[in-house]
């Protein structure tokens, strides 16, 4: 432990050689563990205002008022058809579009021969989509390509790729008709 924390050090005392310090220590160490947030999926370009945002929602930004997808987030709509319209499109470019930089397969690269695990706050899935295992990776905040029903009746978690793409198609105007869309899981009564 002293030894890989002396590598560390050794690291940030010396940033201009940080990549070559960061392949010497993981070609030293046996097991890594990760830790990342949203600023790995910010460097990769997932970003949740600016050019992307307005992109993606200018008319949800010219109607509500909201400047960032994470504002939208809690924006109270009106109805439910506004409310899936505007998750169903968030999920969609956050979860099912790949990521503008390929720092994620960078990172997998770096390590993919290694006994490593990640922990995690992102909820993009970007690191399984560049390679990582998914038995060694733990999503503290869950996966934006899952969905959980609405009552806590159960523990079970539904693939939400289908419903969202089906969500998406079927927007008109900010407002997902439902009426066109009966299989979606969080529909399901248990």
């Amino acid at each position: 432990m002293k030894d890989g924390i002396k590598m560390f050090d050794t690291l940030l005392q010396t940033p201009q050689n940080n990549l070559a310090n960061l392949r010497k220590i993981l070609a030293e160490t046996d097991a890594i563990l990760i830790g990342a947030g949203a600023g790995l999926s910010v460097s990769a370009g997932f970003t949740y205002s600016g050019q992307r945002f307005y992109q993606h929602f200018s008319d949800f930004a010219q109607k509500y008022g909201f400047q960032d997808m994470y504002s939208g987030g809690f924006y109270p709509f009106a109805s439910l058809e506004e409310y899936w319209a505007y998750w169903s499109r968030y999920i969609y470019i956050n979860r099912y579009t790949d990521a503008p930089k390929p720092i994620y397969q960078k990172l997998y690269e770096l390590i993919k021969d290694k006994d490593y695990f990640i922990l995690t706050t992102n909820v993009d899935h970007c690191f399984q989509k560049s390679g990582f295992d998914k038995n060694r990776l733990f999503y503290t905040q869950g996966d934006y390509g899952l969905f959980q029903c609405s009552v806590p009746c159960c523990q079970k978690t539904y693939d939400n790729e289908t419903s969202v793409r089906q969500m998406l198609v079927q927007q008109k105007k900010m407002k997902f008709l439902p009426h066109c869309f009966l299989s979606a899981p969080f529909a399901v009564s248990h």
